[in-house]
């Protein structure tokens, strides 16, 4: 009788355990989550596109949040990685110049955000988000 007291404690205490260990999103997992960004320098009528050197990019656990949870810089080339995650959303964000002409005193930000969102479903996964296109005035 206590054998099977103890066995059902012991079973009853694993499904709990196993029931609050559901992954979410964020660190922990076997996906990387890759792109490139690159600016685009508006210097006059003309438009020069180069990487964004050393450009902060952030990353949103989730899609409840709309604090960033981590950021990285860009290498020389433009390029980043958020690895180690696991499957679910995200959302990955930089900034951006705004074009001084379209400030008005109702919006006077010099800055503007760009967004991208993120569904990975599978474990092992290498995510590429090709580029992001960033304005610089």
């Amino acid at each position: 009788m206590i054998h099977k007291i103890k066995l059902f404690l012991f079973l009853f205490l694993l499904i709990i355990t196993f029931s609050y260990c559901s992954k979410v999103e964020g660190p922990g997992g076997t996906i990387t989550i890759k792109g490139k960004v690159v600016e685009r320098d508006h210097v006059g009528v003309n438009i020069f596109e180069y990487p964004a050197v050393d450009q902060d990019v952030f990353i949103i656990y989730g899609n409840q949040n709309s604090f960033y949870d981590d950021d990285i810089k860009t290498s020389y080339d433009g390029s980043f990685e958020f690895r180690y995650l696991q499957k679910g959303d995200y959302q990955v964000f930089v900034y951006s110049d705004v074009n001084p002409a379209d400030q008005t005193p109702d919006n006077p930000s010099s800055t503007t955000v760009v967004l991208e969102a993120v569904n990975v479903a599978n474990n092992n996964e290498i995510y590429d988000m090709g580029t992001i296109y960033i304005d610089k005035y």
